[in-house]
């Protein structure tokens, strides 16, 4: 590994430990992003401000970095492209992103509420919420590339 792409993700863990601190510290909340997203799209009242304000701030940080031609982290390999190509087909994203958003229902939350905030509180019910995403994204990546013949 790079120097300097170690110390980018340095940077970004950071930045995010700041972020979820700030929001606990200022506004009691955690930043699990499932869970704002959520309060932005199906809730009305105090709390949408702060929640869009966040979800902004998520998607300006790369604009911010796209605009001022650094490429940081940038997972395609080519600095003129924002991503890497899909290794899947529309339909396959669409089934996925369907699963993952039912698995924050039944885990109630994500890996960033529960695995970032939930670990950081040392929550017991965060620790086995985060230990049962890893092995199923683990299992998930097993079956689709052994068992499915999807890319390695």
């Amino acid at each position: 590994m790079e120097t300097l792409s170690a110390l980018q993700g340095l940077l970004g863990g950071v930045l995010i430990g700041l972020s979820a601190t700030l929001l606990m510290g200022l506004l009691g909340r955690i930043a699990g992003i499932s869970g704002i997203l959520s309060g932005v799209v199906f809730e009305r009242g105090a709390d949408r401000p702060w929640r869009f304000a966040f979800l902004l701030g998520l998607v300006s940080g790369p604009a911010l970095l796209i605009l001022a031609g650094l490429d940081w982290g940038n997972v395609a390999g080519d600095s003129e492209a924002m991503i890497g190509a899909p290794t899947r087909g529309l339909t396959t994203m669409l089934i996925a992103g369907l699963l993952v958003g039912l698995g924050t229902g039944l885990g109630s939350g994500c890996t960033s509420g529960h695995g970032v905030c939930g670990l950081a509180r040392l929550s017991h019910r965060s620790m086995a919420a985060t230990l049962v995403f890893v092995l199923v994204a683990m299992l998930t990546v097993f079956v689709s590339r052994h068992w499915l013949g999807g890319a390695s």
